[in-house]
């Protein structure tokens, strides 16, 4: 089990450089005192906006933010929805929505309750040394299948967790 000393400490050095901190998957909210301890050790450590996406629709995580009032920006709350269309900034379904809590999260953050631009959905992709592909932004709907197919075709082994939820509803 990860510990919140250790994310941040493999955190520590990038917040001078961050615009930003976002928390994802799995389930944030699924493990509501270390998120709480999280963002009370960011909100000490920088005055960076913190966003926090959660597949929990707004209404069954108010009593838990109320705990938290402050310490998060931004929230993308509901579940994503493979059925529906994608084209609102920072949403990985439409039916996701962007739920602004501070002054700072409306600053930075309220610009983003629109359509995606053309040309505007990027997805900053690095290798570790050692084999790990780390992923930084929303993929659009077909993107990791798209990955996947290029991957296996330069020889390396690729799964994605649709590929298994696909396999899943076949079985």
């Amino acid at each position: 089990m990860t510990t919140v000393e250790q994310v941040m400490e493999a955190v520590a050095r990038w917040l001078l450089h961050a615009d930003g901190i976002t928390i994802s998957g799995g389930e944030p909210f699924d493990q509501p005192d270390a998120l709480e301890t999280l963002l009370r050790t960011i909100r000490l450590a920088s005055r960076l906006d913190v966003l926090v996406y959660s597949g929990y629709p707004l209404e069954v995580l108010e009593g838990r933010l109320r705990t938290m009032d402050g310490l998060i920006d931004a929230l993308i709350s509901d579940p994503y929805d493979v059925g529906s269309t994608q084209t609102l900034a920072l949403r990985g379904s439409d039916n996701q929505r962007l739920n602004l809590f501070t002054e700072l999260g409306k600053a930075r953050l309220a610009s983003f309750e629109r359509p995606i631009r053309p040309g505007e959905r990027r997805l900053d992709m690095m290798v570790d040394p050692s084999g790990e592909v780390w992923m930084a932004g929303v993929p659009g709907k077909e993107d990791m299948n798209r990955l996947a197919r290029l991957m296996a075709s330069q020889g390396h082994r690729v799964e994605t967790s649709q590929d298994r939820s696909n396999r899943a509803s076949h079985d």
